[in-house]
C-alpha cells in the first residue's frame, strides 16, 4: 500500500504530483526547488537554492519520522554543471557520515526557473 506523504513545512506541489509517496518502508520524494515554503518564491541564488531544497526535502522526512541521516539515494538536477563544485559542498554539509548513493545530471532547465532540483529516497518505519 501507498501513501501520500504532505507537510506545510515544504512547498505545496506545482502540478499534479505528490511531495512524496511512502510504501514498504521507503519514502520517495518528488524534486524540490529551492522555493521558500512561507513566500512561494525561489530563493537567489544557485547556493540559496541549494539550501532551501535541502530544508525543503528535511521537512519533508521529518514529516513522516524519517530524516536525511536515512537517505538511500539522492538525484541532483542542475542547469548548469559549472555550479557543481558550489552546489556539492553544501549538498555534503547535510551529510557529515555516510553519505548516500547520488546522482547529479545537468537539465536544459527546470520548472519556474529553478537552479537545482533534488530528490531522495530514505527509509522511514
Amino acid at each position: 500500500m501507498k501513501s501520500v506523504v504532505a507537510t506545510s513545512q515544504a512547498p505545496a506541489a506545482v502540478g499534479p504530483y505528490s511531495q512524496a509517496i511512502m510504501t514498504a518502508g521507503l519514502i520517495f520524494t518528488a524534486g524540490q526547488l529551492g522555493i521558500n515554503p512561507l513566500t512561494g518564491k525561489l530563493a537567489e541564488g544557485v547556493e540559496a537554492q541549494t539550501h532551501q531544497a535541502m530544508r525543503n526535502l528535511q521537512a519533508v522526512l521529518e514529516s513522516v519520522g524519517s530524516s536525511l541521516d536515512r537517505v538511500l539515494k539522492t538525484t541532483i538536477f542542475v542547469t548548469d554543471l559549472g555550479d557543481f563544485r558550489r552546489i556539492n559542498a553544501i549538498y555534503g554539509s547535510y551529510f557529515k557520515d555516510a553519505p548516500p548513493a547520488r546522482s547529479t545530471v545537468q537539465v536544459a532547465a527546470l520548472p519556474l526557473g529553478g537552479l537545482v532540483e533534488i530528490e531522495m529516497i530514505a527509509e522511514v518505519d
